[in-house]
């Protein structure tokens, strides 16, 4: 079977890579010539644990093909981003524009898959948007099914996780659930495609809200000179209570976007949705704030201001993303704040406009170490100055 993967981010390419490996024949498309030429010589622009290794091994069989433009294919798997514009409207544009490259090569009987996390009702967008290219959607089988994997463990759970299939018809459901069973060992569920939509937007929101009541814990515990790791460990001993970790705020695509989907369509009446995801922002603000504060501590005993060390720049624990970053902005804020910072992210060899300092440099030299992210790396290393730690890297269990 031909598969064809629009989009060679951090979805499509494991999947274009996986789904190689399990012998289709996959074109993988992408509109960043350099993405495409740094895949067909066999490497990767991500990280991603294994990732580099499937590619290698599909290009050098010639299973992995990186392209600028869609070919014929039995299979098309739309895997590209799905962001918002200001005031957190969802930005389907790269989803529209996926769709019409596509439009020229699909035929009678083809399946058209979304994996994209979108907002409600974009898959029948899909298939407007075919229908306005000239394309029969009646001869198509054309589903959502939401990408659900944690990075870090992308290859694993590809195979893993149960997934969720959503089609704009029964039969498309069906045709679309089949192609998934050949390579997931998970169950696959079917439904129809607004409930699959809505079924990702969930997952993030539950986790979203759930966050925000672990964020708000840690800002109320500052006030009330209370422990929040240990608040949090001792709550968690009761049987039917499990309250997450705290940290700078939400990051990332999925949990830190999503939401934002719900609560533009839904208004007035996604309340907790968004309180949850405001909890959230407001977190990095407040984490800001209370680094400044420090730094005017710092200059009050000692008369001079501090080299301030922010340690992680990623969205989340030993990966190298930076898409929506809540460390990201801290960093940032702090340097047009005028803050002498130094930025570490050890998952990271350059940064194109950032000039990233290694982690024991950051901790030997820095008057204040800012733990941003609990990268595996900063565990049990030895610091000279004072500590702000926002994620619990420095917390005993």
């Amino acid at each position: 079977m031909v598969v064809c993967v629009v989009g060679l981010g951090y979805i499509g390419l494991p999947t274009a890579a996986l789904l190689a490996n399990q012998g289709h024949r996959v074109i993988g498309v992408d509109v960043s010539s350099s993405v495409v030429d740094v895949i067909n010589r066999g490497e990767i622009h991500i990280v991603e644990p294994e990732l580099d290794a499937y590619v290698a091994k599909v290009v050098k069989s010639k299973g992995l093909i990186a392209s600028l433009t869609p070919s014929p294919a039995d299979v098309f798997i739309l895997a590209v981003p799905t962001p918002f514009h200001g005031n957190h409207v969802p930005n389907i544009d790269y989803v529209v524009a996926a769709t019409r490259s596509i439009a020229g090569v699909v035929k009678k009987g083809d399946l058209v898959i979304l994996e994209s996390t979108s907002p409600i009702g974009t898959t029948e967008r899909v298939a407007e948007v075919l229908t306005e290219e000239g394309v029969d959607v009646s001869s198509l089988f054309i589903a959502h099914c939401p990408e659900r994997v944690l990075p870090g463990h992308i290859m694993r759970e590809l195979v893993e996780n149960d997934r969720i299939v959503g089609g704009l018809t029964a039969e498309a459901g069906q045709k679309v659930a089949e192609f998934y069973r050949g390579f997931v060992s998970g169950d696959v569920l079917v439904t129809d495609a607004r409930t699959a939509e809505m079924a990702k937007l969930t997952e993030n929101s539950f986790r979203d809200v759930n966050i925000a009541f672990a964020n708000e814990l840690s800002i109320l515990c500052e006030k009330f000179s209370i422990d929040v790791w240990e608040l949090i460990r001792l709550a968690n001993r009761h049987p039917r209570v499990n309250i997450l970790q705290p940290g700078t705020g939400v990051g990332g695509h999925c949990i830190a976007v999503d939401p934002w989907f719900i609560v533009h369509a839904g208004g007035d009446d996604a309340r907790i949705i968004r309180a949850a995801r405001e909890i959230n922002d407001y977190k990095t603000v407040w984490v800001i704030d209370r680094i400044l504060s420090q730094i005017e501590s710092f200059k009050t005993n000692n008369g001079r201001s501090p080299l301030i060390a922010c340690m992680g720049l990623a969205f989340k624990p030993n990966i190298d993303d930076l898409r929506e970053a809540p460390a990201l902005e801290v960093f940032h804020s702090l340097q047009n704040a005028g803050v002498d910072v130094l930025a570490v992210e050890p998952n990271l060899s350059e940064h194109k406009s950032i000039k990233l300092t290694s982690y024991r440099d950051a901790a030997q030299n820095a008057d204040i170490v800012v733990y941003l992210v609990a990268h595996n790396e900063f565990k049990h290393l030895h610091v000279n100055g004072e500590i702000l730690d926002f994620c619990g890297v420095t917390v005993t269990v």
